[in-house]
């Protein structure tokens, strides 16, 4: 009698090889937006049938980066401190607590010009945009910000800021945790450059102990 097949290591092998390719495909188009599902295949160090096999296309591939993402960053921007906190410490801390997914952003960004469509790329991007445009609106209610520019357009400068200085970390021109950044994130808000290193200080210092109460 014939023995059943066993399935259960194939499919955790299929599994590691599509979480393998998801993170090829995430760093090397952050790179390279242009580069070709053969090309990735490599860099992942599967063949091209293996990864057309999990992904018929770009757009499928594409598509489920997206949908990675989207998922990541809203776990994110539903994460921090407590409405009543004060809006630069909320601001301080979303800008740390996003920092880590930091590249997804970029990689986001740079398909807007490419297949996704800029329509897709604000949807996936929509709740960190939206949690940063509420915390500045506070701010700028409250006196913390200043308020000469829109708390939606101020948002997309501090993005469009944010997503330049991690470029410059990525070209190792610029050495950073997050809390570099955020300072100039507080700063570029109105927060005054000795209020914002205080805070920042003691935010980056409750978010590890979160990560570490979390391991």
């Amino acid at each position: 009698m014939t023995k059943p097949v066993a399935r259960v290591p194939q499919r955790r092998n299929a599994r590691s090889n599509r979480a393998r390719i998801l993170a090829t495909a995430r760093r090397e188009l952050g790179k390279n937006p242009d580069i070709t599902l053969e090309e990735l295949a490599r860099a992942s160090g599967v063949v091209r049938r293996t990864l057309f096999g999990h992904f018929p296309g770009r757009t499928a591939l594409l598509e489920a980066l997206a949908e990675e993402a989207a998922e990541t960053l809203r776990v994110a921007a539903a994460s921090g401190v407590k409405p009543t906190e004060p809006a630069e410490r909320a601001l301080a801390y979303f800008s740390l607590s996003m920092w880590p997914v930091g590249d997804r952003y970029r990689m986001l960004l740079a398909l807007a010009r490419h297949d996704l469509g800029t329509d897709r790329v604000a949807e996936v991007l929509a709740p960190a945009r939206n949690a940063v445009t509420a915390i500045l609106e506070r701010g700028q209610q409250g006196g913390a910000f200043h308020a000469h520019l829109p708390p939606a357009v101020l948002s997309a400068g501090l993005e469009a800021m944010t997503v330049a200085l991690l470029e410059q970390v990525n070209t190792g021109a610029l050495e950073d945790d997050g809390t570099r950044v955020t300072v100039a994130t507080l700063v570029a808000a109105g927060v005054p450059e000795e209020r914002a290193r205080v805070v920042v200080d003691d935010i980056a210092a409750m978010v590890v102990a979160a990560a570490a109460a979390d391991d």
